[in-house]
């Protein structure tokens, strides 16, 4: 029986690099990064790239750009998670 190898993503690789549990961040860095958020044009962008998705009906031009907020949305997660944690301190 083969051991099965773990899939590496870039949200594996991010959580390595940004370490969002180790609140290390000064509190203005951290509260700008609170501040982080898409505009209203990308947030529309977003729903609308969902919907089609949810209808079946995403090109895949659109669903690369799916792709690129989902991973950009990730990374925001993982540094607000941090930011949080450094003001807990």
């Amino acid at each position: 029986m083969s051991e099965a190898v773990a899939t590496l993503t870039e949200a594996d690789i991010l959580n390595d690099v940004l370490s969002p549990g180790k609140g290390d961040l000064d509190e203005k860095a951290a509260r700008a990064i609170l501040d982080f958020r898409f505009s209203d044009a990308a947030q529309n962008r977003i729903r609308g790239l969902l919907d089609a998705q949810n209808r079946d009906e995403l090109s895949p031009n659109e669903q690369g750009d799916l792709e690129k907020f989902l991973r950009v949305g990730q990374l925001i997660d993982l540094l607000q998670a941090k930011a949080r944690l450094s003001l807990k301190k």
